[in-house]
């Protein structure tokens, strides 16, 4: 299985929270796993506001930082192009969603269209699990 996971879901790797076992039962079982660029940014901006809403700890905040830039490089890293933006625009467009949520999903279609293999997309967001279904993705978890 070749997942491609967003922010929403790639937080519950380094975060225990509701759905952290079965993101990293996931993780364990993929053939492949990727992300976008702008993930990196994203993480480490999650991880500040879990903090600054005490909901981290200091340490926990330390230690989920630093396992994910290690794990950083284990990740398909999907670059942000211009007609990679170009995609994400006209998915914004169609499909209602927020800009981010748009350049995750268009970075999903593009690595599937690479790739010539199925990808699914794990995503916690509501809106971005909606338009990959609709645009004939499978989502994890199923139930939303």
């Amino acid at each position: 299985m070749n997942l491609y996971l967003d922010t929403s879901a790639l937080i519950k790797r380094y975060v225990n929270e509701a759905g952290t076992t079965d993101v990293r039962e996931w993780l364990r079982s993929a053939d492949d796993k990727a992300t976008v660029l702008i993930t990196r940014a994203e993480m480490s901006a999650a991880l500040n506001r879990l903090l600054c809403m005490k909901f981290l700890s200091q340490d926990d905040h330390a230690s989920a930082l630093y396992e994910f830039r290690a794990d950083w490089r284990d990740y398909h890293r999907l670059p942000i192009t211009e007609p990679l933006v170009a995609r994400a625009d006209a998915l914004a467009f169609e499909h209602n969603l927020r800009g981010y949520d748009a350049v995750h999903l268009a970075a999903a279609l593009n690595w599937q269209e690479l790739l010539d293999l199925p990808v699914t997309v794990v995503t916690y967001d509501k809106e971005l699990a909606e338009a990959a279904r609709a645009l004939g993705m499978a989502v994890l978890p199923e139930k939303q």
